[in-house]
């Protein structure tokens, strides 16, 4: 089976989801973000305050074309998706699941995270411009797109399975 990769907004629940999948379809699960953190040995916010959001960017597109390309679920960063050599990468090497999650539930999700560099100042209003501007994005790039909000994790996950079993 080809790899999986979870795309879809910050807070949309991509590590959480990608590890009861994994634990579920029995294959490993790797987060980008979270390999990203341990080979700097420092965090996202350090990252982005060192090189910037486009120095990150490009540790991003790094680390995804590290991972495996069968029998592996990858759960990316919510902006892996701005790169279009991103897109056309996880599209022609995997099967790519969009986490398809309302603002507002993203919002009830977030409040208290004080460690998204994307995120400072008016969180409502970053998260409401941020999804505006992505949004097609995760749309194009994914071939499943399961819809999260008020939705059990055990649910999301069983809709996932039955749909990979069809694609």
């Amino acid at each position: 089976m080809k790899t999986i990769f979870l795309i879809g907004f910050m807070g949309s629940g991509k590590t959480t989801v990608g590890k009861l999948l994994s634990k579920k379809m029995k294959i490993p699960v790797c987060d980008t973000d979270q390999e990203i953190v341990r080979e700097k040995g420092t965090s996202i916010t350090n990252i982005f305050e060192t090189i910037g959001e486009e120095g990150f960017r490009l540790l991003e597109t790094k680390k995804l074309k590290e991972m495996p390309l069968r029998d592996y679920i990858v759960t990316t960063g919510g902006g892996v998706i701005l790169r279009q050599e991103n897109r056309e990468w996880m599209i022609e090497n995997g099967t790519v699941v969009f986490l398809d999650t309302e603002p507002d539930e993203i919002l009830n999700r977030l409040k208290a995270d004080t460690t998204r560099p994307l995120l400072q100042g008016d969180m409502e209003e970053r998260i409401q411009k941020l999804w505006t501007l992505r949004q097609h994005l995760y749309l194009e790039t994914g071939h499943i797109r399961i819809h999260t909000t008020g939705k059990l994790l055990e649910a999301i996950v069983e809709e996932i399975k039955e749909r990979l079993e069809i694609h």
